[in-house]
């Protein structure tokens, strides 16, 4: 995926596939690792493409991904889980995601250790249920924008 804030950024780039697919689902679950306490690269890179969302329009007038919910999942070995968290709502809110309530999940490790969190022999309880939380209502929402889409302008 090459830099940029355009839908598409030229010979070689793979964004323009990953567009269609976010653009066909009613539901993007955004997910990064936290480096140095932030999200990774390729999750900034991902949100500046998607700015090039803020001037596309549907047939009525609205945000082109307004009526899609978003939700996030953050893992890491180190603190900074409720900051991403907070910048990727922020970011995929405004482009037109929609957020559920409690819809993000995130597993830190002890800070500067090893073990990443496909490295354990399962998932601990506390985030299978936030999880499951995050699945439910995520799901809810998508289903009642369906349903009854934003209005148009």
């Amino acid at each position: 995926m090459r830099p940029g804030v355009k839908a598409d950024m030229g010979s070689g780039d793979a964004w323009p596939g990953i567009r269609r697919r976010i653009l066909a689902a009613d539901i993007l679950v955004f997910g990064t690792p936290t480096w140095m306490g932030h999200m990774s690269s390729v999750a900034q890179r991902v949100l500046e493409r998607l700015d090039a969302e803020l001037s596309e329009t549907d047939e009525q007038g609205r945000p082109i991904l307004a009526g899609k919910v978003a939700a996030t999942c953050v893992v890491g070995n180190e603190d900074g889980a409720h900051k991403i968290t907070a910048d990727l709502y922020q970011a995929l809110t405004d482009v037109g995601f929609s957020i559920a309530s409690q819809a993000g999940t995130y597993w830190n490790g002890e800070a500067m250790h090893t073990v990443d969190y496909k490295d354990l022999d399962g998932t601990p309880d506390e985030v299978a249920s936030a999880t499951a939380t995050l699945a439910r209502n995520t799901a809810h929402l998508a289903a009642l924008l369906s349903e009854r889409p934003y209005p148009a302008p």
